[in-house]
């Protein structure tokens, strides 16, 4: 059977047994319309076999004859019952087994023993804000006890200049990229 789409027209071959008397919901692939078909009347089938073909100027072939083989008729198909999963598509073992999806059990019982075994971990942006917070410690540290150490260690006065001038470099360029952009 031919089913043509209502809104686009696209055709489509479908078997006469897939639509029944009682009709049949169906979809255009192409756009998506959805109607109701219901199965194409026999007086309209017969009318499209019993149109005369017209006849070709045929010539027969030279040569030996082939024979034709009968067709064998075709058995129609058996609706083989859809078997039920054996195990559920959204189960959380299958998840984890095909897809690599974990998921926990929101039993208070297991939210106790997950706290207990998960392993906390600081984080790579954390771990920088702590680098940078010591950093600025250490160097404010410095720069109140310079005299202190200036006095105990004298070679050290070169080093801490050299130290606190680099860091004022630093703080003038990032104020010059923030002013320009």
């Amino acid at each position: 059977m031919i089913l043509s789409c209502n809104s686009c027209g696209k055709k489509f071959v479908v078997p006469d047994n897939a639509i029944t008397e009682a009709g049949r919901l169906v979809q255009c692939s192409a756009c998506g319309n959805k109607w109701k078909q219901f199965p194409i009347e026999i007086a309209e089938k017969k009318e499209v076999i019993s149109k005369p073909v017209a006849k070709k100027n045929i010539t027969k072939p030279v040569g030996p004859k082939k024979p034709i083989k009968p067709e064998k008729p075709k058995s129609p198909k058996r609706k083989v019952p859809k078997r039920k999963r054996e195990i559920n598509l959204y189960s959380p073992e299958y998840l984890a087994k095909k897809h690599g999806i974990k998921i926990k059990d929101s039993s208070p019982e297991n939210i106790k023993k997950s706290v207990v075994k998960e392993k906390v971990t600081f984080g790579f942006y954390s771990s920088l804000l702590v680098f940078l917070v010591l950093i600025i410690f250490f160097s404010r540290t410095l720069y109140f006890i310079q005299p202190f150490v200036i006095t105990l260690l004298p070679s050290a006065e070169f080093y801490l200049s050299y130290y606190f001038e680099n860091i004022r470099n630093l703080f003038e360029i990032w104020k010059s990229l923030i002013t320009f952009y």
